[in-house]
């Protein structure tokens, strides 16, 4: 699906900007530019994955000039070497590792991040201050590779701390791991409709779809298909998906399993999003797996939007991953 490129508050997601859309990890979501009614979608293409350069020595010897000062789990003090500070390619290391579980690749992190800017020191903002930790899929595809390797096999409670380019200097984030979580619905599994589409999904959780016979539905059908035991999402609040979507006909069009990442649908219920996520992603619990078949006027209407032609009837599985 596609998204435009709505700005992210600074304070709320200062590391995601780094994490994800800096390093050209396409974070596809099936949103556009709201209009009045908060409905009407502008769509534009998604980002793509953009293959990163590799980290220096040089890079690695800036990084470790770094200070950072204060226990992990508080909210971090980072002095730079140097203003502008600089680096040619994205480069992290391990602080120091946790006294927790050893994360697993594929897990859902989470995350209290701070950052800074290289060109000043001044602070980006930080999710302590917010409260709500940053979600991350632990990844080859989700993270750029000095990143993962400093993340893969840490234990919770572990700091890193990276460094991306950016014109006129580096964006620099410290990272604390909080806690971790599957990377995809877990729960007791529900049968849905005959008439709906049949969900079958692979070994890694990945669903596939078989189109259902006879016409679209024209109301927003919310179909859970597998009921997780976390709290219900609330409106308001940033959910955590992974997701894949169809025409009526079973065409694909999107997947956030095959670009190997998460997308944040943030201010859940009036989110930069279509309204069929809106208003059926509203008191799903986490953990939960649900099946959005979106008709038309909840969807994006009369209007073509890249290959999913105008007056589209859209079938989602969603996979909710965390809420805060």
């Amino acid at each position: 699906m596609r998204r435009t490129t709505t700005a992210r508050p600074a304070a709320r997601r200062l590391a995601t900007a780094a994490l994800a859309l800096t390093l050209g990890v396409g974070l596809a979501a099936c949103s556009g530019e709201a209009g009045d009614d908060a409905t009407t979608p502008a769509p534009t293409d998604s980002a793509t994955p953009a293959a990163q350069p590799t980290a220096s020595a040089e890079d690695v010897a800036a990084l470790e000039g770094v200070t950072i000062e204060g226990e992990p789990g508080t909210k971090p003090t980072v002095t730079l070497p140097s203003t502008p500070f600089e680096v040619s390619a994205p480069v992290a290391r391990l602080v120091s590792d946790g006294d927790g579980e050893a994360v697993e690749v594929g897990e859902l992190l989470s995350m209290q991040t701070t950052g800074f800017s290289g060109a000043d020191s001044s602070a980006l903002g930080s999710t302590y201050d917010s409260g709500s930790p940053e979600s991350v899929e632990l990844s080859e595809q989700a993270l750029f590779p000095t990143l993962f390797e400093a993340i893969q096999g840490a234990k919770i409670g572990a700091r890193i701390v990276f460094a991306v380019p950016q014109e006129g200097g580096a964006v620099v984030a410290v990272a604390d791991l909080v806690g971790s979580s599957p990377a995809r619905a877990e729960g007791t599994a529900v049968e849905p409709p005959a008439e709906l589409p049949t969900v079958t999904l692979a070994e890694n959780g990945a669903p596939s779809l078989e189109p259902a016979e006879g016409d679209a539905p024209t109301e927003l059908v919310v179909q859970p298909l597998i009921e997780g035991d976390g709290p219900a999402v609330e409106a308001g609040q940033t959910v955590v998906v992974k997701y894949t979507g169809w025409l009526w006909d079973g065409t694909q069009f999107d997947s956030s399993w095959e670009s190997g990442t998460t997308f944040p649908v943030q201010n859940v219920g009036q989110a930069n999003v279509i309204a069929g996520w809106n208003e059926g992603l509203v008191g799903q619990k986490v953990g939960s797996q649900v099946m959005l078949v979106v008709p038309p006027d909840k969807g994006y209407g009369d209007q073509e939007s890249g290959s999913i032609p105008a007056n589209s009837t859209l079938v989602f599985v969603v996979d909710v991953l965390a809420a805060s």
